[in-house]
């Protein structure tokens, strides 16, 4: 009796790999806006093209970070710092930045995220807007330094080129 004898074959799972850029910038409108292009290119030389829902999305939030680190986490002498990361696992990558400055008594609230600012303010929607945007977002303390880290993600489909 002749059976015929199948191979367990495990099912084909995709390489996990990831990306890091990390730079410190001048706590300065310039240095926000220097790390908002970077963000945007680097994410480009990932794979994902200027013009692309992850490019503009993480590119927008590096933007309201960055403004926030420079407007209310700014002390004199000291610098911002910013990581962006792309974990690819399984089917999708999650798109992680991070901005840290030293401030730790000016720290986003969730819930203060939760309700938009009144139509007639000219400020105060850059939170409100980030967490639109991001799977999650939190704040935790520094590692490295006294301060905070502002950080979101942003879960994409992952493609054969990243």
């Amino acid at each position: 009796m002749n059976r015929a004898i199948t191979p367990h074959v495990a099912p084909q799972q995709q390489p996990t790999s990831t990306r890091e850029f990390s730079m410190q910038f001048t706590s300065t409108t310039r240095g926000a806006r220097l790390a908002r292009r970077l963000v945007s290119h680097r994410l480009h030389d990932w794979g994902y093209p200027y013009g692309s829902t992850p490019n503009e999305t993480i590119t927008l939030i590096a933007a309201e970070l960055t403004a926030n680190a420079v407007r209310h986490g700014h002390l004199p002498g000291r610098d911002f710092h910013l990581r962006l990361t792309a974990n690819a696992a399984g089917p999708a990558t999650t798109l992680r930045i991070e901005v840290a400055d030293t401030r730790t008594e000016r720290c986003p609230a969730p819930e203060a995220v939760e309700i938009p600012p009144p139509l007639d303010e000219e400020s105060g929607r850059g939170l409100y807007l980030m967490a639109r945007l991001a799977d999650r977002w939190g704040v935790t303390p520094r590692a490295d330094a006294p301060g905070k880290t502002v950080w979101a993600d942003v879960r994409v489909a992952r493609t054969t080129e990243t």
